[in-house]
C-alpha cells in the first residue's frame, strides 16, 4: 500500500476547444468537429473524474472575433450551461465557471452558481475575472473596457455583493410546516439593501445558501490589484509561472498581501498552469510536441503574441531576436502574461520564432516534457517548495494529452503518495481541504 504524504497535489483542468496548442485542431486525430457537441465536454469531464481531478474549469470570452478562417469558436457554450450538462454525467469532479465582474449582473450570476451548487450538492466554484478586450465590451452596451483600476474597484464591490447573495438566507428557514401553515421563516429572510458605487441590489437571493456555505471562490489576476483582490476574497488562485523563480515570486507577493488582510493567517491555494507532453520515453514526448509545432500557423501565432503584448507583431522578423519591450511597470494590459513573456525572453534570449514555440500551447505556462517520472519530479519540486498546491492542467490536445496525463502521470503521482487514489469527499471544498 502506498504511503500517503502530508503534502498532496490538487489538479484542475482547463477545457478549451480541442486543446491549448494553436495547431491542435489541424492534427489528423483532432476533435475539432466535436467542439459544438455537449457530449464531447461531458466525456472530457468524465475522463478528468476517472483521474480523480479536483475540478474541470472553463474560461470564457464574450466576443467572437471571426476575422479570419482559423479563429477558434472555443467558447461555443456558456460555461454555466456547459457545466450544468456536465454535472448530470459526473459525480465528484468540481465544476468551475468563469464570471466577469465587468459584464455580469451579480444577482443573476450568484443565483445561477448557487442553483448549480444545490443541484450538485456542493461541487461548484467560480473564477472571477475583470475581462480583457474592448470587443467584449461592445457586446455589453459599452464603447470599450473601463480602465484597469475602475474594473478592479467594480470587481471588489461585485465579489462582496456575491458573498452577501450567496449567504443571504439559510435553507433551514424554508419550514414547509403544514400543521402551522408556515412555509418560511420571514424574519430570517430579509433584504440587505446594498447601495454601492456600481451596484444597487435589495436582496435577498431567491436561492438559499448551499449546504457547505457558498461556492469556492477562485481568482486569476496577477496585477497588484488582482493579487490584493485575491488576498481579500479567494480560496484559491490560478497563476501563470514559466519557471520556479517566477512561481516563488508570485507566492511571495500573494502571502505578503494576505498578511496585510483581515485574515492574516489564511492560506490561499495556488494553481499554476501546466502544459505537459508525456511519453513512455523522453524522445516520444518530444516527438508529440514537435508534431504539433510543425503545424503551427505562424500568422496565427503572431496574432496571439500581438494580443498578449498589446502591439502589432505581424511585421517582426521571425528569425531575429525579439525586439525590446516595455518594462512591466509601463505595460497597461494584463500583467501576468506579460511578465511571463519577459521571463522567457530573459531566460532563453529567443528569436521571435522560438518565442512563439514557447507560447503556442497555453501562452507561457510551466511546460514539462518527458516520461512520467521526469514530469512528476518537477511537479513535486514545486509542491515541496510551497509555490504550488496543485496545477491547472492545460492539455495541448484534447482528449489525447488529457488521456496521457490520466494514464501515465496520475499513477506516478499516486505511487509517490502525493495524489489521491479515490475521492474522500463529495464537495469541491472537501476536495481542496477547505473548511
Amino acid at each position: 500500500m502506498t504511503k500517503t504524504k502530508e503534502k498532496q497535489l490538487h489538479l484542475g483542468v482547463l477545457l478549451y476547444g480541442c486543446g491549448h496548442h494553436q495547431a491542435a485542431w489541424l492534427m489528423p486525430d483532432s476533435s475539432v468537429e466535436r467542439i459544438g457537441d455537449i457530449s464531447y465536454y461531458q466525456s472530457l469531464a468524465q475522463l478528468a473524474e476517472k483521474g480523480f481531478f479536483d475540478a474541470v474549469f472553463f474560461a470564457d470570452s464574450q466576443s467572437f472575433r471571426s476575422k479570419n478562417a482559423s479563429d477558434m469558436p472555443a467558447f461555443w457554450f456558456d460555461p454555466i450551461v456547459n457545466l450544468t450538462a456536465i454535472s448530470q454525467v459526473t459525480n465528484h469532479v468540481g465544476l468551475v465557471s468563469t464570471i466577469s465582474s465587468t459584464f455580469s449582473n451579480p444577482f443573476t450570476a450568484s443565483r445561477q452558481l448557487l442553483s448549480l451548487d444545490h443541484i450538485t450538492k456542493g461541487r461548484v466554484g467560480w473564477n472571477l475575472v475583470t475581462s480583457m478586450t474592448d470587443l467584449e465590451a461592445l457586446n455589453h452596451s459599452m464603447e470599450g473596457l473601463p480602465p484597469h483600476d475602475e474594473r478592479y474597484e467594480r470587481a471588489d464591490e461585485f465579489t462582496a455583493l456575491m458573498n452577501k447573495l450567496f449567504l443571504s438566507w439559510d435553507g433551514n428557514d424554508f419550514l414547509h410546516n403544514r400543521e402551522e401553515r408556515k412555509l418560511i421563516n420571514p424574519s430570517n429572510i430579509q433584504p440587505f439593501n446594498h447601495e454601492g458605487t456600481y451596484f444597487k441590489v435589495s436582496g435577498p437571493s431567491t436561492t438559499p445558501k448551499s449546504p457547505k456555505g457558498k461556492p469556492v471562490s477562485m481568482q486569476a489576476g496577477a496585477s497588484k490589484q488582482g493579487i490584493a483582490l485575491a488576498a481579500k476574497y479567494a480560496d484559491a488562485v490560478y497563476s501563470v509561472s514559466w519557471n520556479l523563480k517566477q512561481a516563488k515570486r508570485f507566492r511571495e507577493k500573494l502571502d505578503k498581501q494576505v498578511k496585510q488582510s483581515e485574515d492574516s493567517n489564511r492560506h490561499i491555494k495556488v494553481f499554476p498552469g501546466l502544459v505537459t507532453y508525456v511519453g513512455h520515453t523522453h524522445e516520444e514526448a518530444l516527438a508529440k510536441k514537435e508534431a504539433l509545432d510543425e503545424k503551427l500557423p505562424i500568422e496565427t501565432a503572431l496574432k496571439q503574441l500581438s494580443f498578449f503584448l498589446r502591439q502589432d507583431c505581424s511585421n517582426w522578423e521571425i528569425d531575429k531576436a525579439v525586439p525590446p519591450l516595455l518594462p512591466v511597470e509601463e505595460f497597461t494590459g494584463p500583467v501576468g502574461r506579460y511578465e511571463t513573456i519577459l521571463e522567457i525572453i530573459n531566460d532563453k534570449q529567443p528569436t521571435v520564432r522560438e518565442l512563439l514555440g514557447y507560447l503556442n500551447a497555453g501562452g507561457g505556462h510551466h511546460t514539462l516534457i518527458g516520461t512520467p517520472e521526469e514530469v512528476v519530479d518537477q511537479m513535486e519540486i514545486w509542491l515541496e517548495a510551497g509555490v504550488a498546491d496543485g496545477f491547472n492542467l492545460m492539455p495541448p490536445t484534447l482528449p489525447g494529452s488529457l488521456e496521457d496525463f490520466v494514464e501515465l502521470i496520475v499513477p506516478e503521482m499516486q505511487k509517490r503518495g502525493i495524489f489521491r487514489e479515490k475521492y474522500e469527499g463529495h464537495t469541491f471544498r472537501e476536495h481542496l481541504g477547505l473548511t
